[in-house]
């Protein structure tokens, strides 16, 4: 007696489609949108022929020149690229790098005990509402123009979003397993490790998200305050300045493709340590 094969149900992946090939399908979805839209911004801009408006071809041709059209040895970075891409790239690492450590480890410390988060929590909501832009201000007056400003607000303004989802993750672990790892005497270390950390990861991604944006908008809105030097907010007021409308449209060009590129990466690390199917979306 042979035994029937299954027949995959209709509308799964197993159902005359290879999950590679959806995957496939699925991007070149995406991209076709992408390039519809460019078409279309393409299309527009030569057909009202507006200074203020010009098209997408022209903007990549002057990116390209402006920025990468440098030498073999520099990974093609001209000197513009290297003395305002690189440093605002630098202290935006700085600033997201400091807040995701900070945060992740005072969320953590929080979110283990009831009594500390009831207390915490007003603080934590009250800092949370406060828009970001605001508080480059302050940090002005306390210390100055300058690349400790710049990282300053970038951490005190990332910070939250990880602290806040990272304090929300360690206390909904489930109360079980911590009765579970209590019986098995692990030590806290061990807990942190193997039960609350794992637990807390899908909300520390996306508070990581969150931070990311905000790292980049900080980043950009302290290098447009005066007595900058360099930097893309620095490239952008000075392109203002001398009308120069192709390097303003680059320069926000390359922030779009900057703060995407950023993203994907830290959703790949999210789906390699979380898991695919966990995700958390923001």
């Amino acid at each position: 007696m042979t035994a029937r094969a299954k027949v995959p149900p209709r509308g799964s992946p197993g159902a005359g489609h290879a999950p590679g090939s959806v995957a496939v399908r699925h991007a070149l979805l995406r991209w076709s949108v992408l390039a519809s839209a460019v078409a279309l911004w393409q299309l527009t801009a030569r057909a009202h022929g507006s200074v203020y408006f010009p098209p997408p071809v022209d903007i990549a041709r002057h990116a390209v020149d402006l920025w990468f059209s440098g030498p073999v040895g520099h990974v093609f970075l001209t000197e513009e690229a290297v003395g305002n891409i690189l440093p605002s790239l630098g202290r935006m690492a700085a600033g997201f790098g400091i807040a995701a450590v900070a945060g992740i480890a005072l969320g953590i410390a929080i979110g283990r005990s009831r009594r500390v988060y009831a207390l915490c929590d007003p603080v934590l909501q009250f800092a949370r509402a406060v828009p970001p832009p605001a508080l480059v201000p302050v940090f002005v007056v306390i210390l100055d123009f300058g690349t400790p400003m710049q990282i300053a607000s970038i951490v005190l303004s990332a910070v939250w979003p990880v602290l806040i989802n990272t304090a929300e993750g360690a206390r909904d672990t489930d109360p079980l397993r911590i009765e579970v790892a209590a019986v098995l005497r692990l030590t806290p270390l061990e807990r942190l490790r193997f039960l609350i950390l794992p637990s807390a990861l899908p909300r520390i991604f996306a508070g990581l998200r969150l931070s990311l944006s905000l790292s980049l908008i900080l980043m950009v809105f302290s290098e447009l305050l005066p007595g900058t030097a360099d930097g893309i907010g620095f490239t952008l007021t000075d392109a203002q300045s001398r009308s120069d409308l192709l390097t303003v449209w680059a320069a926000l060009v390359l922030l779009g493709a900057l703060g995407h590129l950023l993203n994907t990466g830290l959703l790949a690390v999210e789906k390699r340590l979380v898991g695919r199917g966990r995700t958390t979306t923001t």
